[in-house]
């Protein structure tokens, strides 16, 4: 009797796992070319060289702020994985679309950090964030319809699985619509919600593993 492809493709979580390692750790790579070194020609002096080094201070904000969200982003990822069990190919391609995003965040971080004065690559940079966390959420939300995790697991670690996605997604929403009143602001307040999320600042809870 012939097995159906469907319920051999993408049974192996460690794929999953090795690819999405693979690619943060290409994207988190990437996003740092984007700040050039000025060019030797045309220096005259060290002020002259500190002025250009200083000019690249939006550069290294943006960089930092997608760093974080790259982090945040493999940290949740990992933490999913840690708990499914199982794996099918839905899940494999649900998992590759949210690398999809993944792969876009160091054009988003560029077309950002080359406009940082305007409002629309905020916008552009928030959609790219708002798709990883859907395409996350999803990804959670299948493995439990699917029985990829185990029911104990479902009922401590799920609430709040879902809970501090949907919260992060509303606060970057609040984030990015900062930047009508100023994109620095804007920034900022993202980069403040990340740190949060990294360090726990803001908590008075602590999970136990």
């Amino acid at each position: 009797m012939m097995t159906s492809y469907n319920k051999i493709a993408g049974q192996d979580t460690a794929r999953i796992i090795a690819i999405s390692d693979g690619v943060f750790g290409v994207a988190m790579t990437l996003l740092v070319l984007e700040i050039r070194v000025p060019l030797a020609e045309g220096f005259t002096s060290d002020k002259e060289l500190a002025h250009s080094f200083l000019a690249l201070m939006p550069k290294f904000l943006v960089y930092f702020l997608s760093f974080m969200t790259a982090g945040i982003f493999w940290t949740g990822h990992a933490a999913q994985f840690r708990l499914i069990e199982k794996s099918d190919r839905n899940l494999s391609w649900i998992n590759l679309l949210f690398l999809l995003f993944v792969t876009l965040l160091p054009f988003s971080t560029a077309f950002l950090g080359d406009h940082i004065n305007y409002k629309f690559p905020i916008g552009i940079y928030w959609l790219n964030i708002f798709l990883m966390g859907l395409l996350l959420y999803i990804n959670w939300a299948y493995a439990c319809k699917h029985n990829f995790v185990s029911d104990e697991t479902k009922k401590q670690a799920g609430p709040g699985i879902r809970q501090r996605i949907i919260i992060a997604q509303t606060l970057y929403f609040f984030g990015a619509l900062l930047c009508f009143i100023s994109p620095y602001l804007s920034i900022g307040v993202i980069i403040a919600i990340q740190l949060n999320y990294a360090f726990v600042f803001f908590s008075g809870r602590k999970t136990k593993r």
